[in-house]
């Protein structure tokens, strides 16, 4: 029988050491799963995207009353004088038709404006039914005020009017658009406020993950690795 070697100098032996895991000795270690990261905003469905964009074009519709009644309110008069035989204007050299249509461009941008910014607010994620519903109520809205501003305002029936207050007698003509494109405005200021909230308060597709690229949160397996 020969004696067991004892190593020299009580060196340690030249066995293999397995360095500990964090389920114990012994166990496979498995690298820990990625945490659980925020996932997108998941779109409505198209059946409830039709429905907000139908609700939406109506109540921009309804909401066009009050930018005829505005416009009724803050809009120039224009002053007709009538003879015996013609209805002339007062002042020939007045701008009161022209700042008709302005007040009329200013208040439907800014309609298109505000009602854009409260519906971004309520839904920050608007798909194309959505943004259709912008123009379309904006449109009709903008249709809808400019024909109650003229229903509600003076007559424009001057001949009439002329014989009602008598030749000399200062009047009212009728509240008129002169150029039919400022009726684009609201919907124009509303795709216009559409796309900038977007761009600046709009929800960010997460950027992918690049191969080798660390995972926020996740452990570092190379600090426990002796061959790294």
């Amino acid at each position: 029988m020969t004696a067991p070697l004892t190593p020299r100098d009580n060196q340690p032996s030249e066995e293999p050491h397995t360095p500990p895991t964090a389920s114990g000795a012994g166990s496979s270690a498995e690298p820990p799963a990625h945490p659980p990261t925020d996932e997108a905003p998941v779109d409505p469905p198209l059946g409830q995207e039709l429905r907000e964009a139908a609700l939406t074009v109506l109540v921009l519709a309804l909401v066009g009353a009050l930018l005829g009644l505005l416009w009724l309110w803050l809009a120039p008069r224009i002053p007709l004088v009538a003879d015996a035989h013609n209805v002339y204007l007062k002042d020939t050299e007045g701008e009161e038709a022209i700042g008709a249509d302005g007040v009329f461009l200013l208040l439907a941008a800014g309609f298109g404006i505000v009602s854009t910014a409260v519906l971004f607010r309520l839904r920050r994620r608007g798909g194309v039914p959505l943004v259709v519903s912008l123009v379309v109520g904006g449109l009709l809205g903008s249709v809808l005020g400019w024909q109650l501003g003229m229903v509600l305002g003076p007559t424009d029936d001057l001949a009439a009017h002329a014989a009602q207050v008598g030749p000399g007698v200062v009047f009212d003509g009728p509240l008129r658009l002169q150029a039919m494109g400022v009726l684009l405005a609201w919907p124009i200021a509303a795709m216009a406020t559409q796309l900038a909230l977007t761009g600046l308060f709009g929800p960010r597709d997460e950027e992918p993950q690049l191969p080798g690229t660390p995972v926020p949160g996740a452990p570092d397996l190379t600090k426990d690795d002796p061959t790294a």
